[in-house]
């Protein structure tokens, strides 16, 4: 019935879907991208400041080494001695911890920017469930993560066997040197080892990120039920929406018949189209429609007419132009201008009227 179930989720998910989930925390989001930038930036910072740190460390060494000697050790002294020995050597360290703690926000805030979740804080009993417990450690993804684990520490090691055969040669020479230059020697090895490393690492994370870029969207799907029902959710039912639009155009009607008694004329086709037109010539600028319709409508504009004694002229050209091109409530335009005109004066002179 799952598997069913999850076949059916062949929708893309909706914008309010994806927004949901990020309030609850679920994004796409790779633990391996922050891990390697986390290595990188590190040992980027421990090439380029190694001497320097080690150099401070020394020197700390030494004076401490000397003081030890002269220092009465109680209680007292031996607390503040551990503070400044602390605030020494985090101060030496401080440019690494600084730029791994940068390379670690900015792991995460690449993937998916920043996401702020209380969802993630809320207690869930279901959590320390152990059936649950046993769900998880048994689950698909639990399952697969174990030889993508296992496939991940053997393109590593194998490249840091490599690695480490290429240069077996410098390192056997290593127990023959002075303390200085098998530090340079060690750490240039140790560069080249975690650089190598670093970069299959690298490689890695993007197609980890790929993966759980692709699992979170599979994950998103939606059926074609979850679809329409969020779109009556958060656009109406569809019935409600076009019983609104229907009382809508009901008023509008009326609205629109209760223009028709002060219209000047009514050009109709005669029977399938009728359009009202009012002109006030002190007022505007021209003529303007103030009721049109076809079949039914033009049938009730033409009886309303009549009733109020709106003059009627039939011009099928005319009422086609004006019915076609023309919106309610607007002017004619000036191409028309003539040909209204001249019946507006024939109705005013019926009318006794000047144009």
């Amino acid at each position: 019935m799952a598997e069913e179930s999850f076949a059916e989720r062949t929708e893309q998910a909706t914008p309010k879907k994806r927004e949901d989930a990020r309030k609850k925390g679920r994004v796409a989001r790779s633990r391996e991208i922050p891990s390697v930038m986390i290595l990188m930036v590190g040992i980027s910072v421990l090439f380029l400041l190694g001497a320097s740190i080690y150099h401070q460390l020394s020197t700390l060494t030494v004076q401490l080494l000397k003081d030890v000697g002269t220092l009465s050790l109680n209680p007292a002294n031996l607390q503040t001695l551990s503070t400044e020995l602390i605030q020494a050597i985090l101060l030496v360290i401080s440019p690494v911890l600084i730029v791994v703690s940068a390379a670690s926000i900015l792991g995460h805030t690449a993937q998916s920017g920043t996401v702020f979740s209380m969802e993630v804080l809320k207690p869930d009993w279901s959590k320390i469930s152990f059936l649950a417990g046993f769900r998880r450690v048994f689950s698909k993804q639990s399952l697969f993560e174990l030889p993508k684990s296992l496939f991940k520490i053997l393109i590593i090691g194998g490249v840091a066997w490599l690695t480490i055969k290429k240069e077996w040669p410098h390192i056997i020479l290593l127990t023959g040197q002075e303390p200085n230059r098998m530090f340079q020697s060690i750490l240039s090895i140790s560069w080249s080892l975690l650089l190598r490393t670093g970069l299959v690492m690298m490689l890695l994370a993007g197609l980890d990120y790929l993966f759980q870029r692709w699992t979170y969207e599979k994950d998103l799907r939606m059926t074609k039920e979850e679809v329409k029902e969020e779109m009556k959710n958060t656009e109406g039912d569809p019935l409600i929406k076009s019983r609104i639009r229907s009382i809508q155009r009901q008023l509008a009607r009326r609205r629109m018949m209760a223009e028709v008694p002060k219209a000047d004329v009514i050009i109709t086709n005669p029977t399938h189209l009728a359009v009202a037109l009012y002109y006030q010539s002190k007022e505007m600028e021209a003529p303007k429609v103030v009721a049109k319709g076809a079949g039914y409508i033009a049938e009730k504009i033409v009886e309303i007419g009549r009733k109020h004694q709106v003059p009627l002229v039939e011009n099928k050209p005319l009422a086609q132009l004006l019915y076609k091109t023309v919106e309610l409530g607007r002017a004619i335009p000036s191409t028309l201008y003539q040909a209204v005109a001249d019946i507006l004066a024939y109705v005013y002179r019926i009318k006794n009227k000047r144009l």
